[in-house]
């Protein structure tokens, strides 16, 4: 892992982005934001998903009148996602947005986004410059089809024209995010970034899929631009429901150990020697834990193993563990043996050792 960029600090409410502070999580909604009721719903969900902020469109005047209530309930910062109108940007801020997702070069003129700039610096409000490359201008478009310049590149020098167009309004509480869903490009257009400026910067592959590809692509992406230091929060961006990002999301941060995340499962990927439903026993131990907020909270790592070749040897290395064999098996906890149960009761008994190892450390 390299060390980490650095870069100027921006609010988020209460979640700091940038500097030396933790990379945060983020998703979107996908509810009519003008349906406040079902936006909080939503947002619920991802607040105990591990989600850190959250994003919701706001298309027009009535949506905009929502955000008041849903900031005023929402357990997380909400940011405002505007385009086309900078008035709607404006009531975003009053109804109490934590941040602003825009392109000041399409919001309007000049005087449009000075007032944007205004009434953001004087609430301290940040705003994210956000580029697509499915929303590049139609010159560094045109530019990338004839191959004069790269697509990572055009992404990168569009968010740099955009952001200094805030700061040429004197506003300088700017992220940065350079999206596509194809890898190389996206990872070239964060390196060009980090290069030039020393914004905040907001990762993801957009468009990255469904649930499957769009996990196994974000995170290849993703997972690159962090080991190299780049990336202060994150949006794992999946055809699925909104929770399922942030989940990914957290989990993907725990696996670059770099944000705990409830417990660790390391389970084997089975083979002909296993002799209990290794399958079956670790996704009953993952919903189990999933649907308990005491064992999220949990910081341990639990083994479900299903042979005699790697399985006591990881079981005892886990904080706690099961290695089976024969219809049973021996549960482990810090590296020393407690006793047999049987594949059947196996989740019972992990989940139960769990919950003694967090009372101990409480």
């Amino acid at each position: 892992m390299n060390t980490r960029r650095k870069t100027r600090t921006v609010h988020v409410g209460r979640v700091p982005l940038g500097g030396a502070h933790p990379v945060s999580v983020q998703s979107m909604t996908n509810t009519d934001t003008r349906d406040a009721r079902a936006t909080l719903g939503q947002i619920a969900e991802l607040a105990a998903a591990g989600c850190d902020i959250v994003r919701v469109a706001v298309p027009d005047e009535t949506a905009a009148a929502a955000l008041k209530l849903i900031v005023a309930e929402s357990p997380l910062p909400v940011v405002a996602d505007i385009h086309f109108d900078h008035r709607l940007a404006l009531a975003a801020l009053d109804a109490g947005a934590a941040k602003l997702r825009l392109n000041p070069g399409n919001i309007g003129a000049r005087n449009c986004v000075e007032a944007v700039a205004h009434a953001a610096r004087e609430r301290r409000v940040p705003i994210r410059v956000g580029v697509n490359a499915g929303s590049l201008e139609r010159d560094l478009l045109a530019r990338v089809e004839q191959d004069e310049i790269p697509l990572g590149a055009a992404m990168a020098e569009s968010a740099l024209h955009e952001a200094a167009i805030l700061e040429r309004c004197g506003f300088e509480d700017i992220v940065v995010s350079v999206k596509a869903s194809n890898i190389r490009a996206t990872i070239k257009a964060y390196h060009a970034l980090a290069a030039r400026c020393d914004y905040p910067l907001h990762v993801g592959i957009t468009e990255a899929g469904t649930l499957i590809n769009g996990v196994i692509k974000s995170a290849a992406g993703i997972a690159i631009l962090l080991a190299e230091g780049i990336g202060d929060t994150i949006r794992v961006s999946l055809t699925s429901p909104p929770v399922e990002e942030a989940r990914v999301g957290r989990k993907l941060l725990q696996a670059l150990e770099m944000r705990p995340y409830g417990p660790e499962i390391i389970s084997c990927p089975t083979c002909g020697r296993t002799e209990v439903d290794v399958i079956a026993i670790a996704q009953e131990l993952e919903r189990r834990i999933a649907d308990d907020e005491e064992l999220r909270r949990a910081a341990c790592t639990i083994a479900v193993m299903g042979c005699v070749v790697n399985g006591p040897g990881e079981a005892r290395h886990a904080d706690v563990g099961f290695a089976g064999g024969r219809g049973e098996g021996i549960i482990f906890s810090k590296g020393a043996k407690i006793g047999k149960v049987s594949a059947q009761d196996a989740v019972d008994r992990l989940i139960e050792e769990v919950r003694k190892l967090g009372r101990k450390a409480e």
